[in-house]
């Protein structure tokens, strides 16, 4: 029973760590881009997605 549930937590841990480094890899790549970069991509994206933006 032990060995079933360590298998079943080792398991479920590799797409925790795969969405960490997702989302590490988008904080990092967003603290070194120019800011002028960030907001012509937030505001494309508010209008791709149909939410009033101004």
């Amino acid at each position: 029973m032990n060995t079933l549930n360590h298998a079943k937590a080792h398991s479920l841990m590799a797409p925790v760590l795969a969405m960490a480094l997702i989302g590490l890899s988008v904080l990092f790549l967003a603290g070194h881009a120019q800011s002028a970069t960030l907001h012509d991509a937030a505001h494309d994206m508010r209008h791709a997605t149909g939410f009033p933006c101004h």
